[in-house]
């Protein structure tokens, strides 16, 4: 019993381990794909689309700034993947769906905490860690 235990707490190490897997390159690709539009080139909230939201687009480069230093993790996921969502151009951000949807993949807080959202997410998450202005 105990044997069977254990074998299966190292299997949810290791799969915890391997979705925990964050690729900062492939975040800016889908960047650059499916955020660049509304929130800029710069990702400060300048996209090419401003005109046609109804609220600012966040400025993406002071997320942990705004949140004395520490990078709001739990939210930007939640607002990613539409569990927050918000209402800028008259459906909720993300308007791209399924794509970041899933909950394939896990993510964890400073804390520990466990976050289930999809592999795009996390990647996203990575790549937006990089902009974040000191």
């Amino acid at each position: 019993m105990f044997k069977s235990i254990l074998t299966a707490v190292t299997l949810m190490t290791g799969l915890g381990t391997q979705a925990l897997a964050q690729d900062a390159q492939q975040g800016g690709a889908i960047y650059e794909r499916y955020c660049i539009s509304c929130h800029g080139i710069e990702a400060t909230g300048n996209g090419p689309m401003i005109s046609v939201l109804t609220l600012q687009p966040a400025d993406l480069t002071r997320l942990s700034a705004d949140n004395d230093g520490k990078f709001p993790l739990i939210r930007v996921v939640k607002r990613i993947d539409g569990r927050d969502p918000l209402v800028s151009h008259g459906s909720p951000m993300p308007i791209y769906g399924d794509f970041f949807e899933a909950r394939d993949a896990t993510m964890k807080t400073d804390s520990g905490q466990p976050i289930m959202t999809s592999q795009p997410v996390v990647d996203l998450v990575a790549y937006l860690k990089t902009l974040q202005v000191k």
